[in-house]
């Protein structure tokens, strides 16, 4: 049973840090492609970092210069470093997983993934 454990979150103030991870477990190969995406309420989910089966990294616009995503291939471990937070990055974060194909276009999109977290909320507010 594939299985999603994601670590961190939590309430810091404008320009704090925090760091997410996601650890899968479960799944039958190596090659698998995860990412972080995150949703408020009223809006759709939102890609905001993915790492293909190599590791090689996508990073959406809006968070690139400040977040920063790696993955270790061998234990199947996906971690978000988020610096220099701001309020519009209140939300609630998911990490994904897919082991079927995965596109380098499709990383930061949601219906490219199977396998979904419970989700870690991040509030930024001062």
């Amino acid at each position: 049973q594939v299985q999603l454990e994601e670590v961190g979150g939590g309430s810091v103030q404008p320009g704090g840090s925090l760091r997410l991870s996601c650890a899968a477990s479960g799944f039958t190969t190596s090659a698998i492609c995860m990412g972080w995406f995150r949703e408020v309420p009223g809006k759709e989910r939102e890609g905001v970092a993915a790492a293909d089966t190599d590791g090689s990294p996508a990073l959406a616009d809006s968070v690139k210069g400040r977040f920063t995503i790696s993955k270790d291939n061998s234990r199947q471990i996906l971690y978000l470093e988020m610096n220099n937070l701001q309020p519009t990055d209140t939300a609630i974060y998911y990490c994904a997983a897919e082991d079927a194909y995965c596109s380098t276009q499709g990383l930061l999109q949601h219906d490219e993934y199977t396998y979904w977290g419970h989700g870690t909320q991040v509030t930024v507010s001062s």
